[in-house]
């Protein structure tokens, strides 16, 4: 990315061996959500408020990390980290649930995350090809904790998305250190979103997508829980804005034979956090519940796309720690009557969460051609003409 699209506020170093790269150590100081996010259009999305960051990280103890790699035209690629608290993630463990809305991509970890219900270390998401160093990434961090002296298995979470279009992928420009980068750069506060991270390379309806955030939060008389979301937007379909025909109106949509590289298959990944004290089943409900959001703004879901949620909760109560892996243990997890509004607020969170994506990317040219950001002037007119409720 350009050091000029995050204002200078991020850090950029060369990385010896690479080339001239920039790492990105992508955040943004405390405070609003940055200028291009959706919300500053003045059009909300869905009926419940968002948290204070309207991002992932409004969820207590979330962390997130961003490294971003650029060299010229060639390169556009990067890693981002999302941890489900900053303790020893292997030592407690959270529950989790993961879904698979299509199957065409790589989500390392999912079988045991299936399985047994829970996430031991980082998530990370990166490009198709550099899955493997990203697991070796959280493989070495994990193994260098505090207190896992004896560990001996470690079940890496990374999922991935093809940014071969922008992007050198074979090139295979992400190393093992770059990965490790993003898990140690993870904090809480604001999310950078756009051009950035596991971002940068990425195309969504046909235009530059790349990582959007966005949460809600539920009233104390719904139970007070905070969703967030987390996306990696690289897929296509007809892109609709809270409702608005956006891409039909701009002329730019799926079988147009506008953009062929670019305006079909793709995938969308999308990491979901929750404070609700929710079981791994319901966590896997809270995952295909997220998809509600990603069919509204028009995905196609094709054939060729990797379309994957993995949903944990972060709330201390449900860890699998220590002592409860060891012993009968009692844990209290909210019922299955409550979770409606937890459904309600991960479908909207992750509808804006793309949209957010869309709003802060900016054009970029790249190994086999360039994609031009959505045009955010005519966008917000549409969305200011459009009928509101």
């Amino acid at each position: 990315m350009r050091a000029a699209s995050l204002r200078g506020r991020n850090r950029q170093l060369a990385i010896a061996g690479v080339g001239v790269l920039a790492l990105v150590a992508a955040g943004l100081p405390l405070g609003a959500k940055a200028p291009g996010a959706l919300r500053g259009a003045g059009v909300p999305v869905g009926i419940l408020p968002a948290g204070p960051l309207d991002a992932i990280t409004d969820v207590a103890g979330v962390l997130v990390g961003q490294v971003t790699l650029e060299q010229g035209t060639r390169v556009h690629t990067g890693v981002t980290a999302v941890l489900p608290h900053g303790g020893n993630l292997w030592q407690d463990k959270v529950p989790a649930g993961f879904y698979a809305a299509n199957g065409y991509g790589k989500f390392a970890g999912s079988t045991q995350i299936e399985d047994l219900g829970e996430i031991e270390t980082p998530i990370l998401l990166t490009n198709t090809l550099s899955v493997p160093e990203a697991m070796a990434a959280s493989v070495e961090w994990t193994l260098d904790q505090p207190g896992n002296a004896q560990v001996r298995s470690v079940n890496a979470v990374v999922g991935e998305t093809n940014d071969g279009f922008l992007n050198d992928i074979r090139g295979r420009h992400v190393t093992i250190a770059d990965a490790r980068r993003a898990i140690e750069a993870a904090r809480g506060g604001p999310v950078a979103e756009g051009v950035v991270g596991a971002g940068a390379g990425t195309v969504t309806f046909g235009w530059k997508g790349g990582i959007g955030t966005a949460s809600r939060k539920l009233p104390e008389s719904l139970g007070g829980w905070t969703v967030g979301v987390l996306a990696q937007t690289n897929y296509g379909g007809v892109l609709s804005v809270a409702g608005v025909p956006v891409g039909q109106r701009l002329g730019q949509y799926l079988y147009k034979d506008k953009l062929p590289e670019t305006s079909a298959d793709g995938s969308v990944v999308l990491v979901i956090a929750t404070d609700a004290p929710l079981s791994d089943r319901n966590l896997r409900r809270l995952a295909q519940r997220a998809f509600v959001g990603i069919s509204r703004t028009g995905s196609a879901f094709s054939n060729g796309s990797g379309d994957y949620a993995v949903a944990f909760s972060s709330a201390a109560s449900v860890r699998r720690t220590p002592q409860r892996r060891e012993a009968l243990a009692s844990i209290s997890d909210l019922a299955n009557d409550a979770m409606t509004p937890l459904f309600q607020a991960v479908a909207e969170a992750s509808e804006e969460s793309v949209y957010n994506a869309l709003f802060a990317a900016h054009d970029v040219s790249g190994f086999r051609g360039t994609v031009k950001a959505l045009p955010k002037a005519e966008v917000r007119a549409m969305l200011a003409r459009a009928p509101r409720n």
